[in-house]
């Protein structure tokens, strides 16, 4: 049997969901998905062609061997984690969760930090409740469609009211193999006045060949609520990787999105926020850095509903050899959301003749009393900058990896948590590297 009949076989994805004890709605909500897998488009995507990029040809599940301890990860992955023994994380490998730790006094303050598919069989309601009902729609495009019919392992993070959490809880998805599929949905939601920081690392090892990852993040901020989320997506060169950030923001509420897109294959990043509520903050700072022959569409867009409600994307891309991006940034103000204020900036780097990209700035305003405003640049390495620095005895090399970082620590620097600013750095300083 072949990997494209595997990957639509109803019976596979049943056994599968059977074999994780969820309940009948959510394998119901699996074969729906896949009957409309098979007949919903590719999604639309702004300017880059995506017909031929891989998004089936994998294998959904595997079964991963659990660890019992972060020192039995190899070094290269365990290094991803910080806070080391301590810290709150939940480790993903392909289909398979291997690893989950929690301290106790989470669930003393009644939050919940487990797997999905424990979730959905100890917190059915609440799962039901959220799960692809408002933030992402299972019917939207092919892609989320199979999402939807093949997902697994994930996260489920639910803070309640007045809880505020000082140390961050962490995932760790972890690509392994050839023509293997990962497919986490992360579900996060804040309730009222609670406040949350939460990191996602994704990672494909070298002999990752076609390999799909196909990932959700649902975020729901609750009425005065703060939550901060990093992902870090750093995939091999031959594995298609797609995240759709999907998250609502209540009154009052405050979303910062911390994106680093550092993945050298086929890259497709849409983060889209609502902010329904009057008040409303959501902050976008995105990064994404391309190697090799790296073809990426990023995507930031952000809908204002409520009054009063503010917005600010900034994005900075860094284009090298053959690597090709498209940078789009989406305000759009709704009738009725007065007083409303959405910002951004959008700036691509290419670093010589054969790297390409885009910065696409788009404001949409149906309402008259705001304030919106956009910039964007696509350039070059300033040859001037380049030449002060050699001739400071510089080699050149360095002097572009120093204006680079200088470029993107525009974005990066203002990232409130040093760990996360290392991480990123190190995975960047990697890539010029190799």
């Amino acid at each position: 049997m072949s990997v494209e009949t595997l990957l639509f076989d109803p019976k596979v994805v049943t056994e599968f969901s059977r074999k994780q004890q969820e309940p009948e709605w959510m394998l119901q909500f699996r074969l729906q998905a896949l009957q409309d897998a098979a007949k919903l488009p590719l999604p639309k995507v702004e300017k880059t062609n995506i017909n031929r990029w891989n998004f089936t040809n994998f294998i959904p599940y595997t079964e991963e061997a659990p660890v019992e301890g972060l020192s039995q990860l190899p070094e290269e992955i365990r290094e991803l984690i910080f806070d080391g023994e301590e810290a709150n994380v939940l480790v993903q490998k392909n289909s398979s969760v291997i690893f989950r730790q929690a301290a106790e006094q989470l669930a003393e303050k009644g939050v919940i930090f487990t797997d999905l598919a424990t979730a959905a069989r100890e917190h059915e309601e609440l799962v039901k409740k959220y799960f692809m009902t408002e933030a992402v729609k299972k019917d939207e495009h092919k892609l989320t469609a199979l999402h939807a019919a093949l997902f697994s392992g994930g996260v489920f993070l639910y803070v309640p009211r007045n809880v505020e959490l000082e140390m961050p809880l962490q995932s760790l998805f972890w690509l392994s193999g050839a023509e293997t599929g990962m497919l986490p949905h992360i579900l996060i939601v804040a309730e009222t006045s609670s406040r949350v920081d939460f990191v996602a690392n994704y990672v494909a090892e070298r002999d990752s060949q076609a390999a799909v990852s196909n990932s959700v993040i649902e975020v729901f901020v609750g009425q005065n609520a703060q939550v901060r989320v990093a992902t870090i997506n750093n995939l091999s060169q031959s594995a298609v990787d797609v995240t759709y950030r999907r998250s609502i923001v209540h009154k009052d509420g405050r979303l910062e999105w911390i994106v680093a897109d550092l993945s050298d294959g086929r890259v497709i990043s849409d983060n889209t926020t609502h902010l329904q509520g009057e008040g409303g903050n959501v902050n976008v700072k995105t990064v994404a850095v391309g190697t090799g022959e790296m073809r990426a569409n990023i995507t930031s867009s952000i809908h204002h509903w409520g009054r009063h409600t503010a917005s600010d994307i900034n994005a900075r891309s860094v284009m090298t050899d053959e690597a090709s991006s498209i940078l789009n940034s989406i305000t759009k103000i709704e009738k009725g959301a007065s007083k409303s204020d959405g910002q951004q900036s959008g700036k691509v780097l290419m670093l010589n003749p054969k790297a390409r990209g885009d910065a696409n700035p788009i404001l949409l305003i149906d309402e008259n009393d705001v304030s919106a405003g956009h910039a964007a640049s696509v350039g070059r390495i300033d040859p001037l900058q380049l030449y002060y620095l050699m001739s400071r005895g510089i080699p050149r090399k360095q002097a572009e990896k120093l204006i680079i970082f200088g470029f993107l620590d525009a974005v990066i620097s203002e990232i409130p948590s040093d760990t996360l600013q290392k991480r990123i750095h190190r995975v960047i300083e990697r890539k010029f590297q190799s």
